[in-house]
């Protein structure tokens, strides 16, 4: 792992970083970057609407709204970094408008703030989501020369996404310090608040799925994910966005690998993209409508499965140093977390070792 300590040379004869603000670092990538930066011996805020397991206790909380101007003055005072990553990444809310609400102003409103701080690095977390054009990438490697346009975004989460990545690449323009990070799908320990990719996890590892839609994803480790934030922070160069990716996998081959290293039984039946979209449209019309709780499967999500997504995060191996956990590893720490949580129904022997974050 290259050592992340030293400061870039964009960063020679500027004042060293000694504290940092954390936005959603209560979170499960935040949990992972705040004990980072810890581990840096930097001062450590965290940000966020309530705390939880996955927050280091050696940082300082503030409980509150990214929206709240005011509380967000007072958690950027004499901060250095500051990493937003506070959104709802969620496919699916009763209330839509919460999506633009949260993720796009909040943003807007995080990193104005900052650049009136004085802030001298804004790393702000995007998403792979908002890479994947309508067509445009199929069969492609998705990467940072891709140009997403709004029209192409895929429900109310990746259209909030892509507002607020633009938002913060305007503001970069402006000449404010604004680095952007686009993770995959994070995976590892400590998703106390069970972010989608861990929540689907779980579902197959509790056989709660008899079938499956085959896809291609690209999956993180968390741990990963959040050193490529510092590394960002540290090496990345304004205005630019870097991918922080894992590998390329099908379904079919993550079920493969969890079958493997815990001896559960993984579902080898698949379903038609045409079924589960059809599925996926009366799931979210119920909920919409009906129970206004979250549906088994979005349209979102089975609209992003479609359309694949191929990564190529190269340009963060290259300028930032990113260098991901080979996935059987990310993955066995996951299920060994999960089944340490009580989490998994069945009996459960993971055939690997978790990782300790290094």
């Amino acid at each position: 792992m290259p050592d992340s300590s030293k400061l870039s040379d964009a960063f020679q004869g500027r004042r060293e970083a000694r504290s940092a603000l954390v936005t959603g670092g209560a979170g499960f990538l935040g949990g992972h970057l705040v004990r980072l930066l810890l581990e840096r011996g930097l001062a450590v805020r965290v940000l966020d609407l309530q705390d939880s397991p996955s927050r280091d206790r050696r940082a300082e909380l503030i409980e509150g709204s990214i929206l709240d101007r005011p509380l967000l003055r007072d958690a950027l005072a004499g901060v250095d970094w500051v990493f937003h990553l506070a959104a709802d990444p969620n496919l699916w809310a009763a209330d839509k408008s919460s999506f633009h609400g949260t993720n796009t102003e909040g943003t807007k409103r995080v990193i104005e703030a900052a650049g009136d701080s004085g802030a001298a690095r804004i790393v702000y977390t995007s998403t792979e989501s908002i890479l994947v054009g309508r067509g445009r990438t199929r069969g492609r490697l998705i990467d940072e020369s891709v140009a997403p346009r709004l029209a192409e975004m895929r429900g109310p989460y990746c259209r909030s996404k892509f507002l607020a990545e633009q938002a913060a690449l305007e503001a970069a323009r402006r000449g404010l310090p604004v680095v952007v990070v686009n993770p995959t799908m994070p995976i590892g320990a400590n998703d106390h608040r069970l972010t989608p990719p861990t929540r689907m996890l779980l579902d197959f590892l509790n056989g709660e799925n008899p079938a499956y839609l085959e896809f291609e994803m690209n999956l993180v480790r968390a741990a990963d994910a959040a050193r490529g934030h510092l590394l960002a922070a540290e090496r990345g160069r304004v205005g630019e966005r870097y991918i922080l990716g894992g590998d390329n996998i099908k379904l079919s081959e993550v079920l493969a690998t969890v079958e493997a290293l815990t001896g559960l039984p993984m579902p080898k039946t698949t379903i038609p993209y045409g079924l589960a979209l059809a599925v996926a449209a009366v799931s979210e019309t119920y909920a919409d409508w009906i129970s206004r709780k979250p549906p088994k499967a979005s349209l979102t999500g089975v609209q992003l499965a479609g359309a694949g997504m191929r990564i190529d995060s190269s340009k963060a191996a290259r300028e930032l140093g990113h260098r991901p956990t080979p996935l059987r590893e990310s993955l066995a720490e996951a299920v060994t977390w999960l089944a340490d949580q009580g989490l998994v129904r069945r009996p459960v022997s993971v055939k690997g070792l978790a990782l300790q974050d290094a």
